[in-house]
Order: C-alpha cells, then sequence, then structure tokens
C-alpha cells in the first residue's frame, strides 16, 4: 500500500474536479460585485436580494409542496408495490406488473412527459378532469416517475429482512396487517426515509416532465431558473444554489448522525 501514492493523487485531484465549482459557486455567492466572475468583496447583498424576489419564493414554496406530497404519496404507493412483490410470491401478472412498476426509470423525460400530458388530456375529454394544469398534475405526474424510485429501494430492503419475526408475530397470533405496522415498518425505517429523501429530491430537482403538465401559473423552482439563466447566469442565482447546497449537507449530516444510532438500537432490539 505504500507503493499506492498515486491512487492518492488521483482520488484528490477527483474530488477537487467535483467539488471545486461547487466552492466556487458558494464563495461568489458572498460578492458584492453583478459580475459572477469578479470578486468585488464579502457581501450578504444576493441574499437580501434573493429574499425579496417574490417570484421566486413563490416557485421555490410550490417546488416544496410539490415534492413533499409526491414523495409522500410515492412512498406509500412504492412501499405497496415492494410488499406485494417480496411477500406474495408468484401470482398471475406479477412479472408485467414488476415491468411496469420501474419503466419510469429506464423512460426518457421527455416521452415520460409527452406519455403524461396526453393521458390528462385524454382524461379531460372523458371526464373533464384535469380543468387546467397545474398543482394537481404535476404532483401525479412526480408520484409515478418517483413511485419507481421507492418500490426499488424498499424492496431491495424487504429482500434482506429476516422474516422469522414476522412468521412468530403472526404465530402468535397477529394479522398480517398488525405484523406489518408493528413488525415489519419498523425494521424498514431507514429504507423507508430513504426513499422519501430521493423522491423528494428527484421532484423538486425535475424539469423537462413538470414543462409538459405545467400550466402558465404554475412555474416551479427548476422553471424559473432555468427560464432566468437564458439572459446569463446572475449572483441571485449563487445565491439561491448555496441555500440549496447548505440544505442537502444539513440532510447529509443528519441522516449521518441518524441512522448509526437507529441501526445500533434496532441491533439491540433483536438481541434482546
Amino acid at each position: 500500500m505504500k507503493n499506492c501514492w498515486w491512487l492518492r493523487l488521483m482520488l484528490i485531484l477527483g474530488l477537487l474536479f467535483f467539488y471545486t465549482p461547487i466552492i466556487l459557486l458558494i464563495v461568489y455567492s458572498f460578492n458584492t460585485s453583478q459580475l459572477v466572475n469578479l470578486w468585488g468583496g464579502f457581501s450578504l447583498r444576493w441574499y437580501h436580494v434573493l429574499a425579496q424576489d417574490d417570484d421566486l419564493l413563490s416557485a421555490a414554496l410550490l417546488s416544496i409542496e410539490i415534492a413533499v406530497g409526491a414523495a409522500t404519496l410515492a412512498l406509500i404507493l412504492g412501499t405497496a408495490a415492494a410488499v406485494t412483490l417480496k411477500r406474495y410470491g408468484y401470482f398471475f401478472g406479477r412479472y408485467f406488473f414488476y415491468g411496469m412498476t420501474i419503466t419510469p426509470i429506464v423512460l426518457p423525460d421527455v416521452v415520460m412527459g409527452l406519455s403524461l400530458l396526453l393521458m390528462f388530456m385524454g382524461l379531460n375529454s372523458v371526464l373533464g378532469f384535469p380543468n387546467s394544469y397545474g398543482f394537481g398534475t404535476i404532483l401525479i405526474a412526480h408520484a409515478t416517475f418517483c413511485t419507481a424510485y421507492a418500490t426499488i429501494i424498499i424492496q431491495a430492503r424487504l429482500s434482506n429482512l429476516d422474516r422469522s419475526i414476522e412468521e412468530a408475530a403472526m404465530d402468535l397470533g397477529a394479522k398480517p396487517m398488525k405484523t406489518f405496522f408493528y413488525i415489519t415498518l419498523p425494521q424498514i425505517g431507514t429504507s423507508l426515509l430513504a426513499a422519501w429523501l430521493l423522491c423528494f429530491t428527484l421532484s423538486i430537482d425535475n424539469l423537462v416532465i413538470t414543462s409538459f403538465v405545467s400550466g402558465p401559473d404554475s412555474t416551479t423552482l427548476p422553471m424559473f431558473i432555468y427560464a432566468m439563466i437564458r439572459n446569463g447566469v446572475t449572483p441571485e442565482m449563487n445565491a439561491l444554489a448555496t441555500i440549496l447546497i447548505g440544505s442537502v449537507m444539513i440532510t447529509l449530516i443528519s441522516a449521518t448522525l441518524f441512522f448509526p444510532k437507529y441501526n445500533k438500537r434496532n441491533v439491540k432490539y433483536k438481541k434482546a
């Protein structure tokens, strides 16, 4: 291992390649100059400008609301799909059901967005729903492709789960539904949280599918940012990106501190 200095060097260069642009973006978000690539001194000016941009704040609030709703709905549907696939064995149409569940992952966003748009148009002509494109259509669209990711994560956790505890609970008289909520669900808690966070990130970051199913009064944060940077990147966007990066870092640090404690608690519970 002493002769692997070049591996350490490659690791350092790789990390610098990935994280140098992010570090520069954070640094220049505190720049007083209006030019994004010219340092003019330290200032919180652009954070103040960002806080007074009502259009951007409205877009961010809409994106958060949609992401929370889509992630929660996708988690419920993904959990139901994963449990069906892993706990009910073989049934007629199982492989078709599994294929249709994960298809949104391999479909291009353009195809997915166009298919959802055509579906909403068909529903409108037959059922009169939706009357307009906005929060509801974006929520359904995001939940559709997020469900596939939630299903895969939860299914992988269920595959490694010891079923002896569930079988013991049912042998003692617990019904399947009670066994699921009191035995299975606590054991896959970390996977549920991971699936929810991933779905939240995918939803709040989506641009292509959202542009197909959104209306003129439902501009999400990615759509707003894309419209602004077409005229050039502004320091205000640096400030917004820094806030998003900070939010992600706080979430990751919280998860890093929480997961080991949760796993240790589960280990003690199993030993007991």
